[in-house]
């Protein structure tokens, strides 16, 4: 289907004079169209998002095509405050994004059935007359002005009626050391009929900043989420690199691939641990979590840092490994991959495991397509979608990785799926670093290209992440939009628990561990 929108593939730029600009009734039919078609050619969302210019705000769309590897971007031109007919009923996956734009530019989608903060950046939200949920100096608000109160009694909740359904409000102060998060419960009973998240509680400005400080945007991804340092700041250099006409070595790309798995099954082998402890499997609870230790000592064995910081440079890497490095890192690595292969057979042998984790959070595969999952929230589902295989980049141009599905969707596909890639990561890395290149650790970069646009895209743990940079006339970034793969997953944990008791909520929650400041940009 020949649409007439740019086409691109992840990490090739283009020019922002070569992005159609549609009329806004154009773009939106031309994204339901693409996103609609029943054959290969169909579309999915990957991001839409806002750039300031002198004559308003362009919208700019990125559709991906995966059976193609092949990327759409087209734009549109309006003004803060103007309406127009919501998208999200022939495309769900827009919702976020559609929320987003309202947010930040007061752009309403009229009839949107979800209209609600996305992150809470101060003021009181209210329905207005026609059903619309608005902010307090919305263009569209009038004259409201809703009371001083706190953020979560000015969220928008759904109301909850009937004799024998409740609510539960979970936070956003929780015990422990992790981060704000409201989680209300509507049940009846012990059943969880809804449950609505609301986030937001520790906006940072993060777009922001890595537009003003652009000459340190890898050191600042690498703060977007703590447990996906190397896959933030794999994507911020690559793009940096496209923008800089730079293309790092083989070696320095090895090394990044060999970071960006450690991370992986590392994660994946904690949460493991963690999933263990949340059903009382006792082995799993103490040795996963020693066994995740080897990887993460491993990564401070070369980059100087257990979760990789200042690893990842632009036109490279900071540091190399040396042979007695990998020999010591392959030793550990093969003993993790027993340790792990070894635990897992046995937690997932047990019945008392799988009676809790079979059939419990189930997200099924048209909720996961409809809705833009990703990760193995999505693969869980039976959606054979990961980054490195679909749009690979960087050393996965020449080694992909095959996705790992299973369409269960329930607690149990995604604890396996964890476990799978764990293992499938961990000999990746040790056949990287027994056929290491040569080559320089860092390349100069080019000042960037004036007037474009490029997209970032990394396979991080948790799925799919997004970085699109646009430059000015005068190569300067004027954009750095960010997207974790959290934002659009925290909705897959709203669905998953439906139907389910309240007790199981905490193993549907640990089987996306999801990121709180991923969404709080």
């Amino acid at each position: 289907m020949n649409s007439g929108w740019s086409r691109t593939r992840n990490l090739r730029p283009v020019s922002i004079h070569d992005i159609p600009r549609f009329p806004l009734s154009r773009f939106r039919e031309d994204i339901i169209s693409l996103c609609s078609v029943s054959d290969r050619d169909r579309a999915r969302p990957v991001t839409l998002f806002g750039v300031r210019r002198w004559e308003g705000i362009e919208l700019v769309c990125v559709l991906a095509r995966d059976s193609r590897a092949e990327l759409l971007v087209a734009s549109c031109m309006v003004q803060p405050g103007s309406e127009y007919p919501t998208m999200v009923r022939e495309v769900p996956a827009l919702h976020i994004f559609e929320r987003e734009l309202y947010e930040e530019f007061g752009i309403v989608p009229r009839h949107h059935p979800w209209l609600k903060p996305v992150r809470a950046r101060g003021g009181g939200w209210f329905v207005d007359g026609q059903g619309i949920t608005r902010k307090a100096g919305d263009p569209q608000a009038g004259a409201c002005s809703p009371k001083r109160r706190s953020a979560v009694e000015r969220y928008p909740f759904f109301p909850v009626q009937g004799d024998s359904v409740h609510q539960v409000g979970v936070g956003p102060v929780h015990a422990g050391i992790i981060e704000p998060g409201h989680f209300r419960f509507h049940c009846r009973g012990e059943e969880i009929l809804h449950l609505e998240i609301a986030l937001g509680y520790q906006h940072r400005g993060v777009e922001d900043l890595l537009v003003r400080k652009a000459d340190q945007a890898v050191r600042v991804s690498e703060s977007i989420a703590g447990d996906s340092v190397i896959a933030h700041a794999t994507a911020t250099a690559n793009a940096m690199e496209v923008l800089g006409n730079c293309v790092p070595s083989l070696r320095a790309l090895t090394i990044r691939s060999i970071a960006l798995e450690m991370e992986r099954a590392a994660i994946h082998i904690g949460d493991l641990g963690a999933l263990a402890g949340d059903v009382a499997f006792l082995p799993g609870m103490s040795f996963y979590g020693a066994t995740r230790t080897l990887v993460i000592n491993g990564l401070l064995s070369f980059s100087g840092s257990r979760f990789g910081r200042g690893l990842i440079r632009p036109g490279g890497v900071a540091h190399d490994i040396n042979d007695e490095q990998r020999s010591r890192l392959d030793v550990a690595l093969s003993r993790t991959c027993k340790d792990t292969e070894r635990l897992s057979e046995a937690m997932f042998a047990s019945p008392s495991v799988l009676s809790r984790f079979e059939r419990t959070g189930i997200v099924s595969l048209e909720e996961a397509q409809s809705m833009g999952f990703s990760g193995p929230t999505a693969r869980a589902s039976g959606v054979p979608c990961d980054v490195r295989f679909d749009h690979p980049f960087g050393l996965y141009r020449l080694m992909p990785v095959h996705p790992v599905v299973l369409d269960g969707g329930d607690v149990f596909s995604r604890a396996w799926i964890r476990y799978a890639e764990a293992i499938t990561s961990l000999e990746y890395v040790r056949e990287r670093l027994a056929a290491l290149p040569e080559g320089s650790l860092v390349r100069r970069l080019a000042p960037a290209a004036p007037s474009r646009l490029v997209v970032s895209m990394v396979e991080g743990w948790r799925g799919e992440i997004v970085h699109a940079v646009v430059t000015d006339e005068d190569g300067r970034v004027c954009r750095h939009r960010v997207q974790d793969p959290s934002l659009a997953n925290w909705y897959a944990l709203a669905l998953a628990v439906r139907g389910n008791g309240i007790s199981d909520f905490p193993i549907c929650n640990k089987s996306f561990n999801l990121s709180y400041c991923g969404n709080d940009l």
